[in-house]
């Protein structure tokens, strides 16, 4: 993953203006320690810190088109640059990095190409001829991109707040799917899929379709020329990941390259509850795996060069961004450069243990709706700035243009949790993955409870980072808390805490605004927490706040069995096809 800096349309374009900016590029060196960049033309500069996966010798940015009056700084991987190439036949490619084809697109179709990239990318592309400019998010908002204006009328553009938020005056966090032109002087959406509008859909569950788009979407993101991994929680995501590349790894590049034996990777507190169900998955996989471990002393020390990192005072971010920024360092030392994430499941599928409240359908789908469209603030942001802080690309299957697409074309019937009939949370991917193809592991980790990230690498670390906080801030600062922090005010000494050190890093006003509030249970929306009036007593984004359905949630009370029937996971052998009416070889 690398970093993008530029700046359009300077007042000043003196050398001391140029050092500047090379100084501010510097700030992300740590996304791409590979080679550095910039290209200056009268008052525009872009410059790129490069991490390089494909094309490690000759695709140093940034990239031009033939005559180089077209100038472009990309982060982010475009799998399908070999497909776009066969269609600019009369266009010479100077070196082999995907990246290179935007600025081809550009000349050959104008400002109109972006939908054709399938990939994650975040870029700014620069006409020289005209100096028009414009910059662009990928579907999602898997790569971060932030936009600024400086007091001057210079324009911003930067993969990390950092980079920017000293020299200008406002900034923002650039939206996902959009497209900033210089000709129109404002941002338009150019990704429109059908689920945006949040219509309920109703196509019939087709396991098969599933199977296919997902193993498609996990193999194309094995492109890459260096030694990569798969970061495996032991969940139900990241197991099915891990199986579709242990089944196909073979036939890649890769394996040609760096041999066919994938690595796997977890971290947890010893005897969490990650670290075994991994092992039990790496086994049956036959994958070198590598357990990690820290400890909640660990984790609480590097709690304020993580929320630097990341940029977010958002609480379950930087609770699941901790673990994940030990073990990307960890995983980077061992000369590793890309590794693929199960991100995206539990919002596409509806996951999360709040779902199994979800009154009908169409909340359900609604819910999973508003999910996917704020990932770029939560789970994307977490999954690429804590492997980034280390120089390390994380790559996410789930969030597959094409596969969402599928996966949000489903009669939300079917994603609905009926533990009385069988149907746990995303059991639509249970029942693709645990017949034949894809068997990973016994039956008892399949059907293992969802378990979000933060909770699942220990449940001591959320209680140790609560004691930490209860030591470092007190009554009397949170009864003050709404005059101090008028804007999301905190509303536990946790959140206090991840906001004082927040706003030590990103003082600004525009910073904090770059940052989601509200309530939220177990990773829900606002909205999703008026599903269960019980919530509302106990507001926290660890699935253990989700009272009545996590096996071992806060308080000891559970719900009414008959409100949520026990489920009783399937013995070996017997059939999990409940009420689909498919055949089981049909998966």
């Amino acid at each position: 993953m690398c970093g993008i800096l530029a700046v359009l349309g300077v007042g000043d374009v003196s050398l001391a203006k140029r050092s500047r900016i090379i100084e501010l590029s510097r700030r992300l060196r740590h996304r791409g320690p590979d080679w550095s960049g910039i290209h200056s033309f009268e008052d525009c500069y872009l410059a790129h810190q490069r991490l390089a996966i494909v094309d490690p010798t000759s695709g140093d940015q940034p990239l031009y088109n033939e005559d180089k009056t077209v100038v472009v700084t990309v982060n982010g991987e475009i799998y399908n640059h070999e497909e776009l190439k066969a269609k600019l036949k009369s266009h010479q490619f100077q070196t082999g990095s995907d990246c290179e084809v935007i600025a081809h697109l550009y000349e050959e179709y104008g400002e109109e190409f972006v939908d054709m990239l399938d990939g994650m990318f975040s870029f700014v592309l620069l006409d020289t001829r005209d100096k028009s400019f414009i910059a662009a998010r990928d579907a999602i908002g898997i790569c971060p991109l932030y936009m600024g204006w400086g007091l001057d009328g210079s324009v911003w553009f930067s993969s990390e707040m950092k980079a920017l938020s000293d020299d200008c005056e406002r900034f923002i966090s650039f939206p996902p799917g959009h497209l900033y032109s210089s000709k129109t002087g404002g941002l338009r959406r150019w990704y429109n899929p059908p689920w945006f509008s949040e219509s309920i859909p109703s196509a019939p569950y087709d396991p098969l379709l599933i199977r296919e788009s997902f193993e498609k979407a996990v193999i194309k993101r094995l492109m890459t020329d260096v030694p990569f991994g798969v970061l495996l929680s032991g969940g139900l995501d990241s197991s099915l990941v891990a199986s579709v590349v242990s089944r196909y790894l073979a036939e890649t590049k890769v394996a040609r390259q760096w041999g066919n034996k994938l690595h796997t990777f977890c971290i947890g507190l010893k005897g969490s509850p990650d670290l075994k169900a991994a092992k039990e998955v790496a086994d049956y996989l036959g994958t070198v795996h590598h357990e990690l471990h820290f400890t909640v002393q660990e984790g609480i020390d590097a709690l304020e060069e993580v929320i630097y990192h990341i940029e977010t005072y958002d609480v379950t971010t930087i609770r699941a961004s901790t673990p994940m920024f030990l073990m990307s360092r960890k995983i980077k030392s061992l000369g590793v450069k890309m590794v693929l994430s199960g991100e995206g499941s539990d919002e596409i599928f509806g996951g999360y243990l709040y779902f199994h409240k979800a009154p009908n359908k169409k909340e359900l789908h609604e819910e999973t709706c508003r999910k996917i469209k704020a990932l770029h603030l939560y789970d994307c942001l977490r999954a690429n700035k804590a492997t980034s802080a280390w120089g390390l690309e994380a790559r996410v299957p789930f969030l597959d243009k094409n596969f969402i697409n599928v996966a949000m074309d489903l009669d939300p019937e079917c994603k609905m949790i009926r533990r009385d009939l069988g149907r746990i949370e995303k059991w639509v991917l249970l029942l693709v993955c645990s017949q034949g193809r894809f068997i990973f592991c016994e039956q008892h980790i399949l059907y293992r409870q969802k378990e979000q990230f933060s909770d699942g690498v220990g449940y001591s670390w959320i209680d140790g980072l609560k004691d930490h906080a209860n030591a470092h801030v007190s009554d009397s600062m949170m009864t003050n808390a709404s005059f101090v922090y008028p804007e999301n005010t905190p509303t536990t000494k946790e959140a206090y805490y991840y906001r004082t050190v927040f706003e030590k890093f990103y003082p600004k006003n525009a910073a904090r605004l770059t940052v989601p509030g509200g309530p939220s249970v177990a990773c829900s929306t606002a909205k999703a927490v008026e599903w269960d009036t019980a919530w509302s007593k106990l507001l926290d984004p660890s699935g253990r706040a989700a009272l009545g359905v996590h096996d071992a949630a806060y308080e000891e009370e559970k719900a009414p069995a008959s409100a949520d029937p026990v489920f009783r996971p399937p013995a070996h052998g017997e059939s999990i096809l409940v009420e689909t009416g498919v055949p089981a070889a049909a998966v």
